[in-house]
């Protein structure tokens, strides 16, 4: 492979933030390619494809929120953008979300949460228990109150991963099937990467978007090796039999503290989850840990019982010590991150594909994004993974 002319960039890790980047950089005129031994099946392809700007951020992470939030009012542009560069529809619905309560303790939650989300701009509303039922039908008749976000939307997960890689294909991305042994540089400088199955490429950029893996990537300089680490997440699949009454939007449920959620697709399947667990890198699925989502699912969705369960799926999100993403330049010249993105990577895949393109033009980011820079942190490892780099977010 060292005989390929000189690249733009590689992008190392093809989960839905590395194709994105590949994608809108090939657009932009650069030569580019992607490298993943199994592109889109990371965490990704695990994921529920939930678009909640402040869904999944806790109290105290405004800057996170914030950039959420810029996000989500991307996607739509996103997605038409994407629908047309690949011909292929990927399941954007802007339905909104019920968040649900079972108790007196879980709706005082869901009053701090209406306030964090007005404060931010966003347009929630309070429900009475019997207004969240008006709003969906299936919801328990234990259900004490809850709110409705209508900014939340939803996209189908794994059809992103065809349009990405459709559109790719006809962007001229090179997408190769295989793992980053090393980053290879030269004074400071990189040059390219190494293989694991053999052979090189030259490239003048490389874009670290390998998920949890990031940080086992050899060749990186100590004070750049990224500070993520792997969190485990479950998610179940299950489908509605003829005649059985379905969801119709995103539901959230607060279950005596504790969180799950509900994402019904067009074709009759529900996507169950919430479950995190720092586990390292173990994608086992424990039938407790089974029992416990469904049983807190079914608390909110009593119809679930009549659903047939068709597939438990584990993944690993990238978390940082923060819970935020690493988005920019590094100290090693021609070296990008683009890792981090823990429970948003779907969600952050525009505005992160947009800057790393920015940022490989030589321009610069937003304030917005400016503050997710890699060096926040002081230079650390969390320990190398032991299986293929390259598996992206």
């Amino acid at each position: 492979m060292s005989a390929r002319d000189p690249l733009d960039a590689v992008v190392v890790g093809g989960g839905v933030i590395g194709l994105s980047i590949g994608w809108r950089a090939a657009c932009s005129g650069l030569a580019v390619a992607v490298i993943d031994p199994t592109p889109g099946h990371g965490s990704t392809w695990a994921a529920a494809g939930m678009l909640g700007p402040v869904g999944e951020a806790h109290f105290g992470e405004d800057r996170l929120a914030l950039l959420n939030v810029a996000a989500a009012r991307q996607w739509p542009a996103f997605a038409r953008d994407l629908e047309e560069a690949s011909n292929r529809a990927i399941g954007y619905v802007a339905s909104g979300t019920v968040l649900a309560a079972m108790d007196a303790s879980d709706r005082r939650v869901i009053d701090d949460v209406l306030t964090f989300q007005t404060d931010l701009g966003l347009s929630p509303r309070r429900l009475s228990s019997r207004e969240c039922r008006e709003l969906e039908p299936l919801l328990s008749p234990g259900v004490v109150g809850g709110a409705e976000f209508p900014d939340d939307h939803q996209v189908d997960n794994r059809l992103i991963v065809d349009a990405l890689l459709a559109a790719s294909d006809r962007s001229g991305v090179t997408v190769i099937i295989d793992e980053v042994s090393a980053v290879n540089s030269k004074d400071g400088r990189v040059t390219g990467v190494t293989l694991r199955n053999g052979g090189t490429l030259d490239s003048g950029a490389v874009v670290v978007a390998a998920g949890c893996w990031s940080g086992g990537l050899g060749g990186l300089p100590h004070q750049v090796i990224p500070p993520v680490r792997p969190v485990k997440g479950l998610t179940l699949r299950v489908r509605a039999s003829k005649g059985t009454p379905v969801l119709t939007r995103i539901v959230r449920g607060l279950v005596h503290g504790k969180s799950c959620y509900l994402v019904p697709r067009e074709d009759g399947t529900v996507v169950i989850g919430a479950t995190m667990e720092e586990k390292g890198f173990d994608l086992t699925v424990q039938v407790g840990s089974v029992h416990d989502l469904l049983r807190d699912a079914r608390a909110v969705i009593p119809a679930i019982d009549e659903y047939e369960l068709i597939e438990t799926t584990t993944g690993l999100r990238p978390g940082s010590p923060d819970n935020a993403p690493l988005i920019g330049r590094t100290s090693m010249e021609g070296l990008f991150m683009a890792t981090g993105h823990y429970r948003n990577g779907i969600l952050l895949a525009p505005v992160t594909a947009d800057a790393v393109v920015s940022l490989l033009d030589g321009k610069g980011v937003s304030d917005v994004i400016g503050s997710f820079g890699p060096d926040r942190f002081d230079s650390q490892q969390v320990g190398p993974p032991s299986g293929p780099v390259g598996v992206g977010t």
